[in-house]
């Protein structure tokens, strides 16, 4: 889902549940879609499993928030994190919320957001419960952000066959096109695109290897693609059809 890049966006993370070798592929793929005005990080600074954390904060100017784990077994961090989150939405600033983490509690806290309106982009590892990444209008896995630093380990490109084997992906990818389309068959990408998103919040090209969904389209072979000029004939737009359309 696109939005203007001066959309203002609260990033709240998780540090329990989240590495700190992420942090440049996190706040890039925040920068997509708005500018951080808040930027915190919930966990008990006093413990030494957060020392990684310690090294890049000051670098990224993200707020350390103290949170003693009182309660053996209990995640008082979440809490924390939930109850600040409110306070943020209830100054009325921010267009939208960046929730980082792999934790399901944060789903009620991802669904009030949007009740009020808002936009949230959430961001955690595949294991990342389903609740959770439904609650989100988009959910950006950790493992994408992971290669992208890391270039000498890209995620591999699914095949022809890999990605027609899977039935959800193709199924995905036809409803959104159909329902984008016009009476013959041709729907514009980007609308295409919108249409997914709307589907599934999950959805990124890059989880199968490819960077752009046009890419990941043609990987399929299941679509024709057609480049039509608008306006005045300035610039360009690329459709796309299901071939079992094709006349």
């Amino acid at each position: 889902m696109a939005v203007e890049k001066t959309e203002r966006l609260a990033v709240l993370i998780d540090a329990d549940n989240t590495q700190a070798t992420i942090i440049e592929g996190l706040l890039a793929e925040v920068a997509k879609y708005g500018t951080a005005s808040v930027k915190r990080i919930y966990g008990d600074w006093t413990s030494t499993a957060l020392r990684s954390w310690k090294e890049v904060l000051l670098e990224h100017s993200i707020q350390p928030i103290q949170q003693f784990g009182y309660t053996k077994g209990k995640n008082a961090t979440d809490s924390a994190m939930i109850i600040d989150a409110m306070d943020l939405l209830y100054t009325g600033k921010f267009h939208g919320f960046c929730i980082v983490s792999s934790d399901s509690d944060f789903t009620k806290l991802a669904s009030r957001i949007r009740e009020s309106g808002l936009i949230v982009y959430g961001f955690g590892e595949k294991k990342t419960p389903l609740a959770f990444v439904s609650a989100c209008d988009k959910f950006i896995f950790i493992e994408v952000l992971r290669a992208k630093i890391n270039e000498n380990e890209p995620i591999a490109k699914k095949t022809m066959a890999e990605l027609k084997q899977d039935t959800r992906l193709v199924r995905l990818l036809r409803n959104a096109v159909e329902a984008s389309s016009d009476e013959s068959g041709w729907a514009h990408l980007a609308t295409t695109g919108s249409n997914i998103a709307k589907q599934s919040s999950e959805f990124d090209p890059r989880n199968y290897g490819y960077i752009r969904l046009g890419e990941l389209l043609t990987a399929t072979k299941l679509f024709d693609f057609e480049e039509r000029l608008i306006g005045e004939g300035e610039s360009k737009a690329i459709y796309v059809r299901d071939k079992r359309k094709k006349s």
